[in-house]
């Protein structure tokens, strides 16, 4: 006698949630490396990674959850496939479907790969010598091709990848997405360069003590609306925020003496990533409605915290005096409109983390491209140091001096993430979108944020983003919000309203 679709249901969610527990030590083990580890430990960390890879993956392609998934997928229960059952079902049997496509054995290696490799760039970026990230990175993405062609892909191999980050993308969506955004950005860039008004960079560059920025930044974190009772802040060589629980996420940060903004931004920036995990349905944690819907979208509750509120004048309204009262000897002077013309400085420059609201999807076009050559085999890895520095003086006009500062700069390949880079542009451009709608519903909010009142937006993109988890693809969502759907317009709209007054544009 067949089982209930009722019955069925409860046990594939409680599979789901035991795969959540899996990938939720691994996600521990994952924050230890990066904050705590020494780095001794990475060989026997690589074992631990791939034993557990294995385990999850197998607990993802079990036969019998596969089953029960397509029986319910005919139920009743299905029918609606924006409920909460059928949304559910319709998610979890796609990621079953795709997941059971790869061998065991790749998930494995990828792994233990990915482990040794994060290892190897720390120490090439420390000694600014890519020969000794090389050979990781040629195995990386010859499993990722495998990865890629086990799948299947509708286009390219690349299509394959870029729906692990943002499910139904595809590359030829995205690559026109950012074709029409640098052919609006690089005037703008052009005309920013040649504006005479230039800000004091100076004012972040003075002498910031680290344990005050610490404490700075966990002030503005928490006023922003990220919940330290079920968060916590730690110290990371690339910032990054992981979630190990329903009430466990975590924020990571570096600091440097005499870069206020890096650190300022890069806390409002994971903040931003924590209270989106933060604002996810706890009882449905394990499950599609309690995750968030892509990357992309993730990435935009972190740019709107960072840029959209954390860049404008109204929010140093309410923060300067906060930054003030603990850097006095460097604040102390620094009138209002003099800090906000420095947060905003706009000009090419090196690492992608520190860049601009301006020039910052510039940086993410040429990793992009440069990615998808060499997962076709067009670049080899071997040529990617001299290929980056080509890229950047083509988009950016400029050539980084060394490795480090070029093609060294982020953990993503090393970790396996071919793929994840448009994210980040996707972003910015999903940012925009949603705060514009925001502000049209909510009404001018400079007054609320120079009050330190940011409640008001952060229940909104709770009612409108966040409880939906993985309802709807990121792009059907933001359209279903905003009325429209992906387009440069609401971020150049931005960009041009900010940087015109003060470029005297």
């Amino acid at each position: 006698m067949p089982e209930p679709p009722r019955a069925l249901f409860d046990q594939v969610c409680q599979h789901a949630r035991q795969i959540a527990l899996l990938r939720s030590i691994e996600d521990v083990l994952g924050w230890d490396e990066q904050t705590k580890m020494p780095t001794a430990g990475a060989e026997y960390r690589a074992e631990q990674m791939a034993l557990l890879a294995g385990m999850i993956h197998r607990k993802r392609i079990d036969a019998d959850y596969g089953r029960r998934l397509a029986e319910l997928a005919e139920s009743p229960l299905a029918a609606d496939p924006l409920g909460d059952a059928g949304a559910t079902i319709r998610r979890l049997r796609r990621d079953h479907e795709k997941k059971a496509k790869l061998p065991t054995s790749l998930v494995e290696e990828l792994a233990r790969t990915t482990i040794l490799a994060q290892s190897a760039w720390q120490k090439a970026r420390a000694e600014d010598n890519f020969n000794l990230l090389a050979p990781s990175l040629e195995r990386i993405f010859a499993l990722k091709r495998d990865e890629a062609d086990a799948l299947g892909y509708p286009q390219c191999r690349y299509d394959a990848l870029l729906d692990d980050y943002e499910p139904e993308m595809r590359t030829g969506e995205m690559a026109a997405v950012l074709a029409g955004l640098r052919a609006e950005l690089v005037p703008l860039v052009a005309a920013i360069g040649a504006s005479p008004r230039r800000p004091d960079r100076a004012i972040l560059a003075r002498a910031f003590p680290l344990d005050r920025q610490e404490q700075l930044g966990r002030e503005l974190a928490q006023a922003i609306g990220y919940d330290f009772r079920r968060g916590r802040l730690d110290v990371t060589g690339h910032p990054f925020c992981t979630t190990l629980g329903p009430n466990d996420c975590r924020i990571a940060i570096r600091y440097e003496e005499r870069a206020l903004g890096a650190s300022v931004f890069g806390i409002l920036h994971e903040a931003g990533h924590g209270i989106y995990e933060q604002g996810l349905r706890t009882d449905q944690f394990g499950l599609p409605l309690g995750e968030a819907a892509s990357l992309g979208l993730h990435e935009s509750q972190s740019r709107l915290w960072e840029n959209l509120v954390g860049r404008s004048r109204a929010f140093w309204a309410f923060a300067l005096p906060k930054a003030r009262a603990r850097f006095p000897e460097a604040l102390g002077g620094v009138a209002l409109d003099d800090f906000h013309f420095a947060v905003n400085d706009a000009r090419p420059s090196l690492v992608r983390v520190e860049a601009d609201e301006v020039t910052y999807n510039l940086h993410i076009l040429v990793r992009f491209e440069l990615e998808q050559a060499i997962l076709d085999g067009q670049l080899a890895v071997a040529d990617a140091p001299a290929a980056w520095n080509e890229k950047y003086r083509d988009y950016l006009g400029i050539v980084p001096p060394n490795d480090a500062l070029g093609v060294l700069q982020d953990i993503h390949w090393s970790a396996g993430l071919v793929g994840y880079f448009p994210t980040y542009a996707l972003g910015n451009l999903y940012a925009a979108q949603i705060f514009a709608q925001a502000k049209a519903e909510l009404g001018p909010l400079d007054e609320a944020f120079a009050a330190g009142k940011f409640e008001p937006l952060r229940q909104w993109l709770a009612e409108r983003v966040y409880r939906h988890g993985r309802r709807l693809p990121a792009g059907r969502l933001v359209e279903k919000i905003t009325g429209k759907p992906l387009a440069p317009d609401a971020l150049m709209n931005n960009l041009r309203a900010k940087y015109g007054p003060l470029y005297g544009l």
